[in-house]
């Protein structure tokens, strides 16, 4: 593995908030991501779209710090292959993983303070409530029913919801579509650009490629762990091999 070199502040001067420097993911002896490189900004949507076994869901989890890695992620300029998983959330970044991962034997408000229990600010707190309350009236309306007993599309809002009560600057989320109706996808691509719209950056990985570079800033195409396309959401949604492998032609 290689090592980091320590913080540096010029990546953030030049309004990039993370940095993705020849990442490197490997299973054993199974090459997940291959060396990929690109950037994020303040303020931007980027999507990371391909087939299954890509390698898009793997990068998420090496920024989160869930697996090792070689090449270097810094996030604001820091570095951070020594920072644990729990920190990684505290620096600003919170994931809201494939398959959601709530606690379905708690309830939707038990679920939305778990990532609230460091934060001193208790007014902030409230406000975040109101906010997350406001962007998912459905989840109001449960509050106190059991995450467990929710619709797909319900536990979705959950799970993105709690990540956004940890007040993070960015958020990671790992194919949030899976498993909804199209009605429910739309509601969430359009809840995802009204938070990003507020001030929250976002890593999309998404294998609906039509929904993700529509609300995208930018994105990259992955293919077998390397980038083989990127571009603007517009551009990579005209481009034909695009429209043929992930649009329906």
């Amino acid at each position: 593995m290689s090592q980091d070199n320590g913080p540096s502040g010029a990546a953030e001067r030049d309004g990039v908030l993370l940095s993705v420097q020849d990442l490197m993911v490997a299973y054993g002896s199974i090459r997940a991501v291959k060396g990929i490189s690109f950037d994020v900004h303040d303020g931007e949507i980027v999507s990371l779209i391909g087939a299954n076994g890509a390698g898009k869901s793997s990068t998420l989890r090496a920024i989160s710090g869930i697996v090792p890695y070689s090449g270097r992620i810094l996030y604001r300029g820091q570095a951070l292959r020594a920072v644990p998983a729990d920190k990684i959330v505290a620096l600003g970044i919170a994931q809201v993983p494939e398959g959601r991962g709530i606690f379905g034997n708690l309830t939707v408000l038990e679920n939305l303070k778990l990532p609230t229990w460091q934060r001193k600010d208790k007014a902030e707190i409230g406000r975040d409530y109101e906010r997350v309350f406001g962007l998912f009236p459905r989840l109001n309306e449960r509050r106190n029913q059991l995450g467990g007993t929710l619709s797909g599309g319900e536990q979705q809002m959950l799970a993105v919801a709690r990540a956004l009560m940890s007040r993070g600057k960015m958020m990671l989320l790992d194919e949030p579509s899976m498993g909804l109706a199209p009605v429910l996808v739309r509601e969430i691509f359009r809840v995802l650009a009204e938070i990003n719209q507020t001030g929250t950056t976002i890593l999309l990985v998404e294998q609906n490629a039509n929904m993700a570079l529509r609300v995208a800033s930018r994105g990259y195409v992955l293919e077998t762990g390397t980038i083989a396309l990127a571009g603007t959401g517009q551009e990579l949604l005209g481009n034909p091999r695009v429209r043929e492998a992930y649009l329906g032609g």
